[in-house]
């Protein structure tokens, strides 16, 4: 197996280690994990096929730890799951000359995710094309305090905005690709975690946001053998 494959998986649900506690289901040669931040401001799954192993239920309640112990490994490792009894008690990584062991969590003490069963109408759609991502994670990067996005839209205009208030602040404003029903009124989610989403499947040629002015946004991307969904819930400036 190659450590990058794993990489990417763990780096799509951590987002820059804001995610750390997470179960990974190993089902029918597909990895799989739901997962929650502590804030409860962003949740979402993330799916890598083409994982042969047998299935499974691991409780990964360290991941930044898992991570750096994995990063002593070549790229080229084996991976396997030791067991007492028929219970999962650790990772087992090892290539040609080191091996780690990495002790598991009882499933208990891993935050349960909501099943998003009935989401709520998406009356915006935003299209996430290479050009905003890089402009987004760079305008982040020079507002570093401001914590929320605002999207608003009106007379058929759509923008993002960090900094937004009411009052003259220092703020950017990108323009955006949008379809909305009718003028939106401001609506604020995390640009922390947006930033850090966008971060983690840069690859992609492109995404959708989509947001619904009931107070949820959801991105999706499909990415070689990676299927990833977030859902930002929205927050108050």
């Amino acid at each position: 197996m190659e450590k990058s494959k794993i990489n990417r998986f763990v780096q799509k649900y951590t987002l820059a280690g804001l995610v750390e506690s997470v179960k990974w289901e190993v089902k029918d040669n597909s990895l799989h994990t739901s997962f929650i931040s502590d804030d409860k401001s962003v949740l979402g799954s993330v799916s890598l096929s083409d994982f042969e192993f047998q299935n499974t239920t691991l409780g990964i309640y360290d991941t930044s730890k898992l991570t750096k112990m994995i990063g002593v490994l070549d790229d080229d490792l084996e991976f396997g799951v030791s067991d007492i009894e028929g219970k999962a008690v650790s990772l087992k990584f090892n290539d040609k000359a080191t091996s780690v062991n990495y002790m598991l969590a009882d499933l208990s003490v891993i935050p349960n995710v909501p099943d998003l069963k009935q989401l709520p109408s998406f009356n915006v759609k935003i299209t996430l094309d290479q050009t905003f991502i890089n402009r987004f994670i760079r305008a982040k990067a020079a507002l570093a305090d401001e914590n929320n996005f605002t999207f608003t839209c009106k007379n058929g205009k759509g923008q993002i905005i960090l900094g937004y208030s009411n009052i003259n602040t220092n703020r950017i404003s990108i323009d955006v690709d949008c379809e909305c029903d009718g003028d939106i009124n401001p609506i604020s989610f995390s640009a922390t975690y947006l930033k850090e989403i966008l971060v983690a499947n840069k690859e992609a040629s492109g995404a959708t946001l989509n947001i619904s002015t009931q107070g949820l946004s959801h991105i999706h991307f499909e990415v070689d053998e990676y299927t990833t969904d977030y859902y930002l819930v929205e927050t108050q400036n």
